[in-house]
């Protein structure tokens, strides 16, 4: 069964081979992805390496019985919502009581019935994936009103602070002090506008309306334009931003995105730069059909633990730039998603005061 995008996978544990090729018939007839196993100790394993959509459970198994598995499993805070169906000839009610009591939250008698067995296990995977939709638009709607409580309310109560101060002391500052606080406005304006662009973006693609509309690029355009956008947050700390790949080098991207993946990178490498450091911006063929983007910097860089949480929504991944810049992690989360949507994936390379590497593949070529 294809849910979305999604094909689930449904892990069946039986030591009886025939079970595990009738239920396996079934499900996969239903196009499930189905992964047999014939006992409890292995289907512990197997659960730790990829994490079913559901559990088809015998009770009766050899030196573990489905009712120690299922315990076993619930009691992994990873693995704990995984439903379990038991599987099992035993039909006395104290025995469905039992299983139900371990953690499952259905029981199948044997001999099975296909309808039965389509019927109950379709109800539980879609209550299940529904389940994971909703925990993630809570995450979502958290992290939405997370910003705008703190992030945004930050970086707008100075920018509120530093206005009553032109306008009820200008008249006693000098000119040179009028343009130093008037240079502290146009950054903080500038923040603010890629804080609400980042929002708003987050906001439309949580709702489906960003639009996906891939079309040849040539990459020299799309960075040049991407560099300007940064260009005066980097004159302002001094941070070079060099380039360097194949002239004609094209891609196949929806523009918008790959200028808000760009940007954001970018953004990312000065706000986290020290002043005088340099920033590059590299690209190369990664195979035939695939080109490999590069944004380093050398600056503060991040621990193993922050560079795994990064792309976690659920994360508190904001911290401020090396000149007091806002950020609020989302942009990292806006350039996975769209690297996602083009079909690349992004990696991080980064140490404690070494910088970091953001590095992610789209198609595209070098062309001769």
């Amino acid at each position: 069964m294809v849910t979305g995008h999604h094909t689930a996978n449904i892990l069946i544990v039986d030591d009886i081979p025939a079970n595990l090729q009738v239920l396996g018939a079934i499900l996969k007839s239903e196009g499930y992805k189905v992964r047999p196993v014939p006992n409890g100790a292995l289907a512990l394993q197997v659960v730790e390496k990829e994490k079913p959509d559901l559990i088809l459970l015998d009770i009766m198994m050899p030196d573990m019985d489905g009712y120690e598995v299922c315990r076993r499993i619930k009691a992994n805070p990873f693995l704990s919502d995984i439903p379990i169906i038991f599987i099992s000839a035993l039909n006395e009610t104290n025995d469905v009581v039992k299983a139900l009591k371990s953690g499952g939250v259905d029981y199948v008698t044997k001999p099975f019935q296909a309808e039965e067995v389509t019927a109950r296990v379709n109800t539980h995977v879609k209550l299940y994936q529904q389940s994971i939709e909703l925990q993630k638009l809570n995450i979502t709607k958290d992290k939405f009103f997370s910003i705008i409580a703190h992030d945004l309310r930050g970086p707008m109560g100075g920018f509120k602070g530093m206005t009553e101060l032109l306008a009820e002391h200008m008249s006693n500052m000098t000119m040179a002090e009028v343009q130093e606080h008037l240079g502290t406005l146009r950054d903080s304006s500038s923040n603010l506008f890629r804080l609400l662009e980042n929002l708003l973006q987050w906001a439309r693609l949580q709702q489906g309306s960003v639009p996906f509309d891939p079309e040849p690029i040539q990459l020299s355009l799309i960075i040049k334009d991407s560099i300007e956008l940064i260009q005066e947050s980097a004159k302002h700390k001094g941070i070079e931003i060099t380039k360097d790949f194949p002239p004609q080098t094209k891609v196949l991207a929806d523009n918008n995105m790959l200028q808000t993946i760009l940007r954001n990178l970018l953004s990312n490498a000065v706000k986290f730069s020290s002043a005088g450091e340099k920033v590059s911006i590299t690209a190369k063929a990664a195979d035939d059909k695939n080109i490999e983007i590069s944004v380093k910097d050398s600056g503060i860089g991040m621990n193993q633990q922050m560079v795994d949480n990064l792309f976690k929504l659920d994360a508190r991944n904001g911290r401020p730039g090396t000149d007091g810049e806002p950020s609020t992690g989302l942009g990292l989360l806006l350039c996975k998603e769209f690297i996602e949507t083009h079909g690349g994936k992004i990696r991080v390379e980064s140490e404690v005061n070494q910088g970091s590497v953001f590095t992610f593949t789209i198609q595209g070529s070098v062309e001769p």
